[in-house]
């Protein structure tokens, strides 16, 4: 593939209290036939994200038509799951019109830097507020599952929802920093909410200089071939690099990292790092929004394929 760098979209905003630091995992979703709406997690000064959207011209994702001036939803209650961040991470419209955002929250410990399960929330007003299905995980923590249960890609079009996420029970010290180990997982469930205690491991690290996949993006062509967009933790380079698969059946995956034919820049707001990608196609083009250093310090980015 060869893509364009198009430049950032969206850069925090200083005006904004609640999003002045970071504008991390960009999620694109057609609102309607000229608008995209990317949904956003903005962060603070304590770096606790919450979710709001940027909503941008679907033949030209560099003009900005609006941006919500405060969070569609704010973070849990104390103790709660996600009462550290709420990060979107795919929105899907239901068979009733509304709108169902599975996300990840963070929580923070003393003996870990911190714990992320999955959470579902639900707009009935077409994408400018939300509230949780419930307060709990609906990816809670299994025997298997320890630590991560991060929401990923869900894709609700067959018969069953299917779900590919981001898993992990241990942490890695690297430079003397506690980071995350995590594989990719895959579930099934007949309406979207109930999920099984485990997934089934679908692409698990197998290079030394990884330590984690980030944020997956299922893409599924007109053949019915599944392409699998997503992004790796590299010790080497202390930072996330992009990576690309395909399979026959989105669950076996050939690795195809050196073809996604998108890296960082040096010098560039991406120089140091490049991670989040999703994936959209629209109006004859496809764009890819992703974030660059600092997980989203210089907002987000997004790119136009010129050559599959």
């Amino acid at each position: 593939m060869l893509w364009e760098k198009l430049g950032i979209v969206f850069k925090p905003d200083a005006d904004m209290s609640w999003g002045s630091r970071r504008s991390m995992v960009p999620t694109p979703f057609l609102l309607d036939d000229n608008t995209i709406r990317v949904f956003v997690t903005l962060c603070d000064e304590d770096n606790v994200g919450r979710p709001g959207y940027v909503d941008v011209d679907a033949s030209d994702p560099r003009k900005v038509l609006r941006v919500s001036r405060s969070p569609i939803m704010d973070v849990g209650s104390h103790g709660t799951f996600d009462e550290h961040g709420v990060v979107p991470s795919c929105v899907i419209r239901a068979k009733d019109g509304s709108l169902l955002m599975y996300y990840s929250g963070f929580e923070r410990f003393d003996s870990v830097p911190y714990k992320i399960f999955t959470g579902l929330a639900i707009s009935t007003d077409n994408g400018e507020s939300f509230s949780r299905y419930q307060r709990t995980p609906i990816l809670d923590r299994s025997d298997q599952e320890t630590m991560f249960r991060c929401a990923g890609f869900v894709d609700a079009s067959g018969d069953r929802c299917q779900m590919w996420y981001i898993s992990g029970s241990s942490w890695q010290t690297v430079a003397g920093k506690q980071v995350p180990r995590y594989s990719l997982r895959y579930a099934e469930s007949e309406d979207g909410v109930h999920w099984p205690a485990q997934g089934t491991i679908s692409l698990d690290l197998t290079d030394k200089d990884e330590h984690g996949f980030g944020r997956p993006w299922i893409s599924i062509d007109d053949e019915g071939k599944y392409h699998l967009f997503y992004s790796i933790r590299r010790i080497s380079v202390g930072a996330y690099r992009l990576g690309y698969a395909k399979s026959d059946d989105g669950l076996n995956w050939t690795r195809l990292d050196s073809d996604m034919g998108l890296d960082v820049t040096p010098g560039s707001f991406d120089g140091n790092a490049i991670s989040f990608t999703s994936i959209i196609t629209v109006k004859g083009n496809t764009w890819c929004f992703y974030n660059g250093n600092g997980f989203g310090e210089d907002g987000f980015a997004v790119a136009r394929l010129i050559q599959e």
